[in-house]
């Protein structure tokens, strides 16, 4: 963070300082004290299952300097900044930090593909200067001013995911931190429920990025996607085109293949120029994000050499986005189930045929927050599912795991789990041997993300398991 005394903070965020006015804050805002560092600030939110304030001696006791509290603690040391709201205060407090910044600032939204996009980016911009980006997936209204509240004045990038729930919601993030380059990935049906319109609207509410954008910004967008090219008259920033299907646009990926471990290699070409190379990443759709990723990191100057040689040895950065681990008996995991939705769905399982296996096995969750499109979507999901040649599938859930189910029988083996715990069952009784690979997909309120990490790690459990007995028996 661009050290701040406490009384510039109170004044960024309209607030009152009931102690501590000489005290510096040099480092983060942080939400959980045990992520305190000594320098920090913490913000005490009041949320379903905690209150920050019963957290804030622990904060003080952990190093922080600053605590932003919406109600009078006690304290014995530190300083303490009351608020009206500590969530607006934060984004005020980031809308502040923001300004003081000489980074490059770079806004990546989408339905589906925008963490993986993200952490590609990440990557192909870290050799040329310190880089911030957007951990995990805190793209909302909490993580999005936590991760410009990271960012120095040594940062030279700050990529920062947005995501949107709602008309006005990107609107409000860009006011926090301007991009100087958005990019716009896809627009999906992910969060449907939250828009009447249906994808209108969500193209609606992605295309304020791009809005915000100054003259002499750029907009990265998707050629292939009818809901996203339609941005282009909404902004009066350059436009810089990424595809895997249009030759016209500057930044393409194409010729693209899939190895016998569902690792894709492509031929990249930006403004005429070509390289070919091969991912570590796995999915036909990692080529299209790192198409993404190099249309931005080639508008901020990086050349297409640089870009190919930095892609190829990109690794993945976040948990449960097409996790692969191939366990000591042969058997692959494949964790792909922090989020999902129809796209992402088709995506993971067109990779999962793509691989060679003794057995292609899926074990699906429901999707989250499709409203009323909720049910189709499922069936989608189920006639994608029964279409990509699965030895098995096990479809996780209630109603609409059900409506999945009923449109993939017929086609393949298929077993309905009404938990994970159930799933788990199936699968013991499945017998997992080597070269069989199983995916796991749901949205992450289906926690099959758990699941997945357990079986990975199933076996390693059960020969320590033997081992002991083994020990026990000598």
């Amino acid at each position: 963070m661009v050290p701040m005394t406490v009384g510039e903070i109170a004044s960024a965020v309209g607030g009152t300082v009931l102690c501590g006015v000489d005290v510096v804050v040099r480092k983060p805002v942080v939400i959980d004290s045990r992520e305190v560092v000594a320098g920090s600030a913490f913000a005490a939110f009041v949320g379903d299952q905690a209150d920050g304030h019963d957290f804030v001696r622990a904060a003080f006791d952990r190093g922080a300097s600053l605590a932003l509290v919406s109600r009078p603690v006690e304290v014995d040391d530190g300083a303490v900044v009351l608020v009206k709201d500590v969530q607006m205060a934060l984004g005020s407090l980031a809308r502040e930090v923001a300004g003081r910044l000489g980074a490059k600032v770079v806004g990546i939204t989408g339905s589906s593909g925008k963490t993986s996009t993200k952490d590609l980016l990440f990557q192909l911009l870290e050799p040329a200067g310190p880089v911030v980006a957007t951990a995990r997936s805190f793209n909302n209204e909490i993580g999005f001013p936590l991760t410009v509240l990271r960012a120095d004045t040594d940062t030279q990038h700050l990529v920062l995911e947005m995501g949107a729930r709602g008309i006005g919601h990107l609107e409000y993030l860009c006011g926090i931190a301007r991009p100087h380059v958005g990019a716009v990935i896809n627009v999906g049906t992910a969060h449907a429920g939250e828009y009447p319109d249906g994808q209108r609207q969500i193209a609606q509410a992605k295309g304020e990025l791009v809005e915000s954008l100054s003259r002499d910004g750029v907009a990265v967008l998707n050629a292939d996607d009818p809901h996203v090219a339609p941005m282009a008259h909404r902004t009066d920033a350059d436009i810089l085109w990424w595809s895997t299907n249009s030759t016209d646009a500057q930044a393409r990926a194409f010729d693209i293949q899939l190895d016998r471990e569902g690792r894709p290699s492509f031929v990249l070409a930006i403004d005429g120029q070509e390289e070919r190379l091969r991912l570590r990443l796995h999915g036909a759709h990692s080529a299209a994000n790192a198409a993404a990723a190099a249309a931005v990191a080639h508008s901020l100057g990086i050349g297409l050499t640089d870009i190919a040689e930095r892609l190829q040895a990109a690794e993945r950065l976040s948990a449960g986005r097409m996790q692969t681990t191939t366990r000591p008996d042969g058997v692959t995991i494949i964790n792909d189930a922090f989020n999902a939705n129809t796209d992402s769905m088709h995506a993971a399982l067109t990779t999962l045929a793509a691989m060679t296996a003794r057995r292609h096995i899926a074990v699906l969750g429901e999707m989250a927050e499709l409203g009323d499109l909720a049910e189709e979507e499922h069936r989608q999901v189920g006639k994608i599912a029964a279409n990509t040649g699965l030895d098995h599938l096990i479809v996780v859930g209630g109603h609409m795991a059900a409506a999945l189910a009923h449109k993939a029988k017929g086609h393949t083996r298929v077993d309905h789990a009404p938990t994970p715990q159930d799933a788990a069952t199936l699968l013991t009784k499945a017998n997992l041997s080597k070269g069989d690979v199983v995916l796991f997909k749901a949205s992450h309120t289906a926690h099959l993300d758990k699941l997945a990490d357990r079986t990975a790690a199933a076996l390693q459990a059960e020969r320590h398991g033997a081992a002991g007995r083994a020990c026990h028996q000598r």
